[in-house]
């Protein structure tokens, strides 16, 4: 499957109403101990926009609820695909990408025969602590290769002036977080992300 080459991921819907009408076509919300009645707002908020803009909704591990709220894609780390029923994911038609941090992740995310695999982190993170060393962009070599025309989603540390090495090296995808959350200007850095991978696109 195609999916745009600038991948944002973001906390609440907040800031996809904010940011996907500049022009982003592949969102992820990732929400963290959130009540259930406050994440279901949350996703309602986003499908309504991202469907009005053409952009891809991801959402990240509450897959139930998912489901129930008409959801078309869904992102799970590997913890919360052991407590995953993917037979009714793949069931409810929902695509399905997959975070993997070393081989024996790799090798558990293919088994699932995911929509995309992620790899990270490929640069040190500010964004949560990690028990995986930065993975570095040859990583990312290793792991396309083994994936083929899957596509691999770079995720960890990255910001536009690293974008030619991580698809130098074989990513299909580049996610972000917090070089643009926490940025002075988020609209204008997300403008500067479309423009370079455009040439991707």
């Amino acid at each position: 499957m195609k999916l745009d080459p600038f991948y944002l991921i973001v906390d609440s819907a907040d800031w996809i109403e904010r940011l996907v009408p500049i022009g982003v076509k592949l969102v992820q919300l990732r929400m963290k101990d959130v009540a259930e009645d406050d994440l279901r707002q949350h996703i309602r908020r986003a499908k309504a926009v991202c469907t009005e803009h053409g952009c891809v909704l991801v959402i990240n591990d509450y897959w139930q609820i998912a489901i129930e709220e008409g959801c078309g894609f869904l992102h799970l780390g590997q913890e919360d695909l052991a407590d995953a029923d993917v037979a009714t994911i793949r069931s409810a038609g929902l695509k399905l990408g997959l975070s993997s941090h070393d081989e024996a992740e790799l090798e558990t995310a293919l088994a699932a025969k995911p929509d995309y695999i992620a790899l990270g982190p490929v640069w040190p993170t500010i964004l949560k602590k990690m028990k995986w060393a930065p993975q570095g962009v040859e990583r990312l070599k290793t792991w396309k290769a083994r994936i083929g025309e899957m596509p691999l989603v770079a995720i960890g540390g990255l910001n536009p002036d690293r974008l030619a090495a991580v698809f130098d090296n074989g990513a299909d995808i580049a996610a972000v977080v917090t070089d643009i959350t926490l940025n002075a200007d988020p609209e204008a850095r997300t403008r500067e992300w479309i423009e370079r991978t455009a040439r991707r696109r």
